[in-house]
């Protein structure tokens, strides 16, 4: 138990991105993990030990996030822009904030399943076929998804580029 609990406390960072991808908000993401590592800690015995903990918890969470859509209680909320960034200021910080900014608005606007798909496959590296257990879908709807998902991405953050150039 001791060992399940260390692993545990190490996919927390993973964990909160996942839900944050979902969520679209730090706060909701927080109460998201939170209610899934209290859901693992008390059903621990259903992990399978030597089975990849990263992904049964991330079952967990969209589980979770599947019931609270189910209950209509869908948050809508934009992430928020505000961001700490390091290093000088200067033309180039400005463009970083610019950028990620764009991109979690990209995120935020795609449907919560390509929203899902692009959390497990991009950002967590899952392959299809994980990414398909996990969301319990098949692994071409997954293949879809992402493809459709990357597509509204470049043309989101496209659209950002043509509005910066025409500004400056």
């Amino acid at each position: 138990m001791q060992d399940f609990r260390r692993e545990l406390l190490a996919l927390l960072p993973r964990l909160r991105r996942f839900a944050l991808a979902l969520c679209r908000t730090q706060h909701d993401a927080d109460d998201l993990v939170q209610a899934a590592v209290e859901r693992a800690l008390r059903h621990g015995d259903a992990w399978q030990q030597g089975s990849q903990l990263d992904s049964w918890m991330f079952k967990i969470i969209q589980n979770l996030w599947r019931d609270e859509l189910r209950a209509h209680r869908r948050r809508a909320e934009p992430l928020d822009a505000v961001m700490e960034l390091a290093g000088e200021d200067g033309r180039e910080v400005m463009l970083q904030h610019i950028q990620r900014a764009e991109a979690r608005a990209a995120l935020a606007a795609l449907p919560e399943e390509q929203r899902a798909v692009v959390a497990l496959v991009v950002l967590e590296g899952k392959s299809y076929r994980e990414a398909a257990a996990i969301l319990e879908v098949a692994a071409g709807t997954i293949m879809s998804r992402l493809a459709r998902a990357r597509a509204k991405l470049a043309s989101s953050l496209d659209q950002g580029t043509r509005k910066r150039r025409a500004v400056q």
